[in-house]
């Protein structure tokens, strides 16, 4: 009876090791989608510029309403909502280049009043973030969702108007390689990814053992890269997808036509060097992770075959006489 017992235990514990062996599997499938090849449709910034050229006038319907978003959050001094100095004439460059267009920038104070107004039931996440810049990230997001236009990042600038741009439904910016970007996003009104997007925030904000990934993967772009993927996975077979627009400032890349780059980096934390040089180096990490992996189940596998030597009963230790 007691080795019945010892037997149904230990197929037990198999059982539960392999169906939790399978589920990290699973969710490590999913994550390291993020990093790898994307669905949707990639443009780079000369192509877009190019067909919207080329198309006869009025053959096309722009979707994108001419409204940019801007946050300005001074995590020193909220009250105050003067901008640095460099960031004021980067963004001017966009205001100077859409004369006719509505141009919104975001304080602490609006954003705040703006969630608890309009998305009540998200107001508990946004206040809990840990991170300041998660209130910046998810708040783009409810911006896309509610008024739609462009969102754009303060440390990025306007070389040309954005004119044709307006033509796609929901973009978000592609960097090439590692995860897609939430630097500057284009949203037509009450798109359903955007639906998708604000609704599973909640979901993803976890806390996580490094500054760099609680804020990339629990409201930044991981998060939304991640979002992107679940949404064109559920696409019909009819259902057109969403654009990329490539912002990849490796050399050789295509150019940029649309957009500039100044200082940012303003929420970056220790880890951020360490998470560079990953991302720079995603085929040499797997394999490390993998070696890691199979070196610590060898481990494991060896200490429980040394337990079960140890425990198996021993007979006699001299021979019966007869």
């Amino acid at each position: 009876m007691r080795a019945f017992t010892l037997r149904v235990i230990r197929i037990c514990v198999v059982a539960v090791a392999c169906a939790l062996f399978f589920l990290l599997g699973w969710r490590t499938h999913r994550f390291v989608q993020i990093f790898f090849e994307h669905p949707g449709i990639l443009l780079d910034q000369p192509a877009v510029l190019e067909a919207h050229d080329a198309a006869p006038k009025d053959a096309r319907i722009a979707v994108v309403p001419r409204i940019t978003h801007q946050i300005f959050h001074n995590w020193t001094h909220p009250a105050d909502t003067t901008l640095p100095a460099d960031w004021a004439a980067t963004r001017q460059t966009c205001l100077d280049l859409h004369p006719g267009w509505e141009h919104k920038l975001w304080t602490v104070e609006d954003s705040h009043d703006f969630i608890a107004n309009e998305y009540s039931w998200f107001l508990a996440t946004y206040d809990s973030y840990g991170y300041p810049v998660q209130r910046i990230d998810t708040l783009r997001y409810f911006l896309m969702r509610h008024f739609s236009g462009l969102y754009i990042d303060l440390d990025n600038g306007c070389a040309a108007n954005l004119e044709p741009l307006r033509y796609y439904p929901v973009w978000v910016t592609d960097g090439g390689h590692g995860a897609l970007s939430n630097n500057i996003l284009g949203a037509a009104p009450d798109h359903p990814f955007w639906h998708l997007m604000t609704d599973k925030l909640r979901s993803y904000a976890w806390t996580y053992p490094l500054p760099y990934l609680t804020i990339v993967y629990a409201s930044g772009q991981w998060c939304l890269t991640a979002m992107w993927n679940k949404y064109h996975g559920g696409l019909a077979a009819k259902q057109p997808p969403l654009t990329r627009i490539s912002m990849d400032g490796r050399p050789g890349a295509p150019p940029w036509v649309f957009f500039t780059h100044t200082r940012g980096g303003t929420w970056n934390n220790w880890d951020n060097r360490l998470f560079g040089w990953i991302g720079d180096h995603l085929a040499l990490t797997a394999l490390a992770v993998l070696v890691a992996v199979a070196c610590t189940l060898a481990v494991l596998y060896t200490i429980i075959q040394t337990i079960a030597k140890f425990r198996r009963p021993r007979g006699p230790k001299y021979a019966t006489l007869i």
